[in-house]
């Protein structure tokens, strides 16, 4: 199987395009936003409230996004989502534009924007699912990563353009077009979801079911595990400025090379993953190898001196990271009934996208004490030894090898 098979998927193809046009909305107005209060304020402490905002609603919000995602139509729960993302910016745009925008209004149009997001996330991942066959799935997923990799390096740098055009509510304004292109896309992707939850249980109930569901799937537990060693104790993006500015002294410049380099590194690495996962009968082993590789990355980040070496590393951990994240979003979905997908990925993206969020304090913290090379070392430490023992011993992830080829593992 190649990349053109997965490809002939037109309804796939509709999705991914629509990702790409959506997520370059989203980064490119969370730089807008943090511009924008922080320009208002000039105070860094409330500027991480838009961060902070985000937080909050993955956390409360996004189980009850994969129970409804498992009880709705999945186009039309992601048109609604976006909908009213799409609502919000177009706000926010009006107040920036006339002048009437204050530091709350971007907050709380985060904290909005997010929960709308949090609704989206779990039945976007559900309904790669529903359109992908099994056997496709881990070669969807390395190609939907990379296209979100895009967004990281595309976003912010045209929010900078449309910034210095126009200011922050030009950047809304984008923001909200891209939205209703998300919206008119999927009236053509073609996702017939077998198995909704039509009893219409109490949400709390269908939420609880998902989790008792995880109690079952001691594979799906050890990604979690794995994914929360990686992104917490492994969290490096939020020590680049201090790398790039202090370390290394390359100024502004150097800094947003630094940061672009993960992304660039997946990217670069897209084929290749998608090939691999595509003919390796070893995906548990090779998911383990490369959050190690993740690890080691981290540790070459921490100590490096020169800048050349520093953006190896970076590159590395994109690589890395992008190989990873595929095996485990492909194996969540591969080993979980339809029914089940929207509720599961919920809770599964509580630690795929809270994860770097506590990484982000706990790292950031222990670097105010110790600096950010000890701060990292300890963290990729913790990581590359809890990857070591999983490869030591016997469990489900090391003897998982990918759809229709090992059997479901039951605790």
């Amino acid at each position: 199987m190649n990349v053109a098979e997965v490809l002939r998927n037109r309804s796939f193809v509709n999705y991914l395009l629509g990702v790409v046009l959506s997520q370059i909305g989203t980064r490119g107005a969370m730089a807008a936003s943090l511009y924008q209060v922080y320009d208002l304020t000039g105070s860094l402490a409330t500027t991480g409230l838009v961060g902070a905002a985000g937080g909050i609603a993955v956390m409360v919000l996004s189980p009850v996004g994969g129970a409804l995602a498992d009880r709705m139509d999945r186009r039309r729960l992601l048109q609604v989502s976006q909908g009213a993302g799409g609502l919000v910016a177009l706000g926010l745009a009006v107040l920036t534009l006339t002048g009437h925008a204050q530091a709350w209004h971007v907050v709380l149009a985060s904290l909005l924007s997010m929960g709308a997001t949090t609704f989206d996330n779990p039945t976007r991942t559900a309904l790669i699912g529903s359109m992908v066959p099994a056997r496709q799935l881990p070669q969807a997923f390395a190609l939907v990563n990379p296209c979100r990799e895009i967004a990281v390096l595309v976003g912010p740098g045209l929010a900078g353009v449309l910034i210095a055009v126009g200011g922050p509510g030009v950047v809304h304004a984008f923001d909200s077009v891209t939205y209703a292109a998300m919206i008119a896309l999927l009236f053509f992707i073609k996702a017939p979801t077998r198995h909704l939850d039509r009893e219409h249980k109490p949400i709390f109930g269908a939420i609880i079911e998902g989790a008792r569901y995880l109690t079952h799937r001691p594979i799906i537990l050890l990604l979690m595990s794995l994914d929360l060693s990686a992104m917490v104790f492994g969290a490096y993006r939020v020590l680049l400025p201090a790398l790039a500015l202090d370390v290394l002294e390359v100024g502004p410049t150097g800094y947003g090379v630094l940061a672009a380099a993960p992304s660039a590194g997946a990217l670069l690495a897209t084929y290749s993953i998608v090939s691999v996962l595509g003919r390796s009968r070893r995906l548990g082993r090779i998911l383990l190898l490369a959050t190690g590789g993740f690890a080691v990355s981290d540790l070459v980040l921490a100590h490096s001196q020169w800048f050349a070496l520093t953006i190896l590393a970076a590159l590395g951990l994109g690589v890395a990271d992008a190989l990873a994240t595929s095996i485990r979003h492909a194996a969540v979905q591969i080993e979980t009934p339809d029914e089940l997908r929207g509720r599961v990925s919920s809770i599964y993206q509580i630690s795929s996208r809270g994860g770097p969020a506590m990484g982000d304090a706990l790292v950031g913290g222990l670097a105010g004490v110790l600096g950010p090379a000890a701060a990292l070392t300890i963290g990729a430490g913790i990581t590359l030894s809890y990857v070591t023992a999983m490869l030591a011993r016997d469990n489900p992830v090391r003897r998982y090898t990918g759809p229709n080829r090992s059997p479901v593992e039951v605790g």
